[in-house]
């Protein structure tokens, strides 16, 4: 979206007393990282305390998706949403926690803010076969991978930035470490990717905090629920919490990439 039009229209959202509308990609370095969870929890969190919470699940209808997960049947999908057929509330799943679900493709070239003027709007994230951003995910105010803390699984998810770093001429990203079992030395490897990629990419990977390992995500998985719903006092639900609590002192940046919603501007 143009740089421009953007920050006149947060402006006016301001003065009128109404937050903007952030849009959060999240985005698994690997097969297992548990961005789909992760997506799913945030969303859970977000919705408990109180936002109107927009979750587009760009990995349906593959087993494991947001949809299947929390055994939702959307009526319609973004694409009948911004082709005017149905709106968001007649096409979208509601979880049990609230949160609203919708189908994207991930070649979907919209800005999702036309459609959910209010709250936050998370993306579930898919990568192209060359490992590229959605155009939903590059359009996105903020990008958060998902990292395994394991040697291998850092290895590769750094190989991955240089990827997406290479593809998209990113600025800055965040990144989340998932299934950890030591808070110290997770956030040991938290400090060196973030050296690294500033040393050697001149890119900003900012750390945004760790999951621990935890059993209630099997049960809560059964369950067909995240830890935050079915388990709120667990260590992974805690740590999800105090994400998404953060979210929203995320600083504001002024997009510097090129437009990537032709839609929006010319609606």
């Amino acid at each position: 979206m143009n740089a421009r039009v953007t920050d006149q229209a947060d402006g006016l959202r301001r003065l009128l007393g109404q937050a903007p509308v952030r849009v959060v990609a999240v985005a698994g370095m690997g097969p297992g990282a548990g961005a789909t969870t992760a997506a799913m929890s945030l969303g859970a969190a977000l919705a408990q305390q109180g936002k109107d919470v927009l979750l587009l699940d760009e990995h349906h209808p593959k087993v494991r998706s947001v949809c299947d997960v929390w055994a939702l049947g959307p009526r319609g999908t973004l694409a009948d949403v911004t082709g005017r057929r149905l709106r968001v509330d007649q096409a979208a799943a509601s979880a049990v926690c609230g949160v609203q679900v919708l189908p994207a493709s991930p070649g979907a070239i919209v800005d999702p803010r036309t459609q959910w003027p209010r709250g936050i709007v998370l993306v579930d994230a898919a990568f192209d076969d060359e490992g590229r951003l959605s155009p939903l995910a590059e359009g996105a105010d903020e990008l958060l991978l998902v990292l395994q803390p394991h040697p291998a699984a850092i290895t590769s998810a750094y190989a991955g930035i240089k990827r997406l770093h290479r593809a998209h001429a990113l600025k800055q990203l965040r990144f989340l470490l998932n299934g950890v079992a030591d808070v110290g030395t997770a956030q040991q490897v938290m400090h060196n990717l973030a050296q690294a990629a500033s040393r050697y990419l001149a890119l900003s990977l900012l750390p945004v905090g760790w999951v621990r390992t935890d059993p209630w995500l099997a049960d809560a998985a059964r369950l067909r629920q995240t830890v935050v719903e079915a388990f709120p006092a667990s260590a992974a639900a805690v740590d999800f919490r105090a994400i998404a609590d953060d979210m929203g002192r995320w600083p504001w940046r002024t997009p510097a990439r090129p437009a990537v919603f032709p839609q929006a501007l010319a609606a």
